[in-house]
């Protein structure tokens, strides 16, 4: 089929029948709930630019496996060029949604498996690749969107999956049939699960002999039997039931995080892509982190964008935007936010072929990339408050506003510079506060420290691939030290 419209997303997506939790209520469908239709705006996004010519080179591609043009989102990258237009595409959707836009996990997930399943088929004489170009054909030629599950619960940190004393708090096995096999267990903070098609499930940790049971790689559909999803809160989240799109900040765009669990879950052998083969869990986990790492490079940078904008009219609004040291902290915000994407198009650029022919990003460069996601846009949202004012968090509601009585007072009083609209300041005030305080927060901050692995996660990474030998022997040739 072409490439589905935003429209003929929302419209497949209202078919998928699912067991969500929200709020101590259970609903069978995200679409049209206040809390959760903004996450399904982010993704409709994703289509609904794909369709545009003006964006056609990055929101799509030709597709190595069935040679028709497809939505990035579902490529399987083929060159250096790909991983770069996949940054620029991650950028404009910042840009576009100054919200998590959901379909990141699944991409990584989809390169990730690709070449780790090769290479697994290659040692065991498995079937696992020839298993996932099948659902991946099926992916693309039906402009599926995809989740990827990676986090597990992880219980006691200190023990391995299969010593925990719950089973259960690592993804596992609980059966093999010869028709499939049968999976317990659940994995934490899946963004976007609620609003994708299918999940991809993948080990979160590199794993021992002893963890066989729960090296486990595979696809279901997201109304498969077994299947619950149990929404998490979010900063501010209640205020998009309130009817008052101004104090929202960002009314039509938002993100979604989500407790999946997987009750006795079954998934036949065709959806198989690793199966107890636990020397290539970390390979997984290894190649799936680097690919999001570089996500953060592209995501999060046009994010940044939109906030480094708002907080330049918020010196405007406030009748500050002359003054040096306002303009020395907008370029402080520029600097830190080009230096994500430098960090994003280095590690494309220095992509090399995999042996299944996909392209994996330079993986020391995408750990040093995600390593200042980090620290960098928190520093940015610092400077976009510090230059906002503290009306960012004390301004009334919208509703005071229509007020008869108060309305007219918190114009007169909360006016800045007389050619600026008052309202228009409240706006830019609340833009800032949801994406550095409110529910794109989550996105925009927590995420850029926790997702794709903890900064200390990236640290041994980038100490595993220092080779600090060669620096020492390049030292001690240069003052003629002999071993």
């Amino acid at each position: 089929m072409p490439l589905m419209t935003g429209d003929e997303y929302v419209r497949s997506l209202q078919k998928i029948k699912m067991r969500i939790f929200l709020f101590g209520e259970e609903i069978d469908n995200p679409v049209g709930n206040p809390i959760l239709q903004p996450a399904v705006n982010s993704v409709k996004a994703t289509y609904d630019l794909a369709q545009n010519p003006e964006y056609a080179d990055l929101m799509t591609a030709t597709s190595n496996l069935t040679g028709e043009k497809i939505n990035r989102f579902t490529h399987i990258h083929q060159s250096p060029d790909d991983l770069v237009k996949k940054v620029k595409m991650q950028r404009l959707l910042g840009q576009k949604t100054a919200a998590c836009f959901q379909r990141c996990v699944g991409m990584d997930s989809f390169n990730s498996v690709y070449s780790t399943t090769y290479e697994v088929d290659k040692k065991y004489g498995t079937h696992y690749h020839d298993n996932f170009v099948k659902f991946a054909t099926y992916v693309q030629q039906n402009d599926l969107t995809v989740d990827g599950a990676m986090t597990d619960t992880k219980g006691d940190r200190s023990l391995s999956p299969s010593k925990q004393a719950d089973p259960d708090l690592f993804l596992h096995v609980v059966e093999r049939r010869p028709d499939g096999i049968v999976v317990r267990g659940a994995k934490a903070h899946q963004t976007g699960i609620l609003n994708s098609h299918e999940v991809i499930v993948m080990p979160t940790i590199a794993m021992g002999p002893d963890d066989k049971d729960y090296a486990v790689s595979f696809a279901v559909p997201l109304d498969t039997e077994g299947l619950m999803m149990i929404v998490g809160r979010q900063s501010c989240d209640t205020r998009k039931t309130e009817g008052c799109q101004l104090d929202l900040g960002n009314s039509t765009y938002g993100g979604m995080e989500a407790l999946t669990v997987f009750d006795n879950v079954f998934v036949p052998n065709d959806r198989i892509f690793l199966n107890g083969e636990t020397e290539f869990a970390g390979m997984l986990v290894e190649r799936f982190a680097g690919y999001h790492r570089q996500s953060y490079g592209g995501c999060k940078v046009g994010v940044g964008d939109v906030l480094i904008g708002a907080t330049a009219l918020a010196s405007e609004y406030n009748g500050v935007e002359k003054a040096s040291h306002i303009k020395d902290k907008l370029i402080e915000m520029v600097h830190l936010n080009e230096t994500l994407y430098c960090c994003g198009i280095a590690c494309s650029a220095e992509g090399q072929p995999t042996e299944s022919g996909n392209y994996l990003i330079d993986l020391m460069l995408a750990n040093v990339c995600k390593q200042n996601v980090t620290r960098f846009p928190y520093e940015i949202a610092r400077l976009a408050q510090d230059i906002a004012g503290g009306l960012m968090v004390t301004l009334p509601s919208e509703k005071d506003m229509a007020h008869p009585v108060v309305g007219p007072v918190i114009r007169k009083y909360l006016a800045g510079p007389a050619k600026v609209d008052v309202m228009d300041r409240f706006k830019i005030m609340r833009l800032i506060e949801n994406l550095t305080l409110g529910t794109a927060a989550v996105g925009y901050l927590t995420e850029s420290m926790h997702g794709a692995g903890s900064p200390q996660a990236q640290r041994i990474m980038i100490s595993r691939q220092s080779n600090m030998s060669a620096k020492k022997a390049m030292a001690k040739h240069i003052a003629h030290i002999k071993d």
